[in-house]
């Protein structure tokens, strides 16, 4: 693959509801598709979260991944026809990167310290 070609974000929204060796295969076989016509640049599991909106009529929370990738149009295809027709896909998006562009968040990192609420420290009158 080209250095210059441009680099894409492949943000999967899995289907919490079946089981993790499917949802597992998912992700291995939309890696595949992408060696094959292009070059995984890093992937990202940032584990099951609540969705903003329900998808379909009771789903509320999905498993969310991000794969970044550099590829084809040929690729892009192939990836828009075979994860709209997959079974455990709820939401996926294919999002052309600007040049430049950081690494995205690692949003598994355990967040801050939140510091406790500031004791009363109300004088006690003797």
């Amino acid at each position: 693959m080209a250095k210059n070609s441009p680099t894409y974000d492949l943000m999967l929204l899995l289907d919490t509801a079946i089981d993790a060796e499917a949802r597992t295969k998912i992700i291995s076989d939309a890696t595949e598709h992408i060696t094959k016509l292009g070059e995984v640049v890093g992937s990202h599991d940032w584990g099951t979260r609540q969705t903003t909106y329900e998808v379909g009529k009771n789903k509320k929370d999905a498993e969310y991944h991000l794969i970044q990738f550099h590829g084809t149009p040929e690729l892009l295809a192939t990836l828009n026809r075979t994860l709209r027709i997959t079974d455990g896909v709820n939401r996926f998006r294919i999002i052309k990167l600007a040049n430049g562009v950081g690494a995205p968040p690692d949003l598994k990192a355990t967040p801050a310290v939140v510091p406790s609420p500031v004791e009363d420290q109300r004088e006690v009158a003797l």
